[in-house]
């Protein structure tokens, strides 16, 4: 009887981890560019999952049809744990700037904080918002995992 039961309990979790896999891939897995008419903006980096001390590459795009302008040329950047703690806000002068349908800026994070230090393993939120041509606030955001 306990064979039995054990043998189940086993393709039962094989199953569950099956369901799970294939729910994590495609979660991880959901378009960071999507082009729309109006106003959108996009966060696209090269992966999702990055190792500690690697460069984090992070294009933002104007997937919209509107001309988007920001306050500085970091488009209002900001990188927080995901209780919404303040991690990095690059420091650039305060030109606003427009981006135009399309358009993109890359921004480079070295993993390093505020303070100097560099950052531990865990998930992090970047997020980035402007302001369209009608004066409406423009935002968008997306995770990225760090690991040893």
């Amino acid at each position: 009887m306990l064979a039995k039961s054990l043998i189940i309990f086993i393709v039962v979790g094989i199953i569950a981890g099956f369901g799970i896999g294939i729910y994590t891939i495609d979660y991880k897995t959901n378009n960071q560019l999507v082009f729309v008419d109006g106003s959108s903006i996009s966060i696209v980096t090269e992966k999702f999952d990055f190792k500690q001390d690697e460069l984090i590459e992070i294009k933002i795009i104007n997937s919209g049809t509107n001309t988007l302008t920001f306050l500085n040329s970091s488009c209002d950047l900001k990188i927080t744990g995901l209780f919404g703690i303040l991690i990095y806000s690059p420091v650039y002068p305060p030109v606003s700037f427009t981006l135009a349908p399309m358009g993109e800026v890359i921004l480079s994070w070295d993993q390093i904080k505020n303070n100097g230090q560099l950052v531990s393993d865990g998930v992090y939120k970047i997020s980035v918002h402007g302001i369209d041509s009608d004066g409406n606030t423009v935002e968008k955001s997306t995770t990225v995992s760090i690991w040893k």
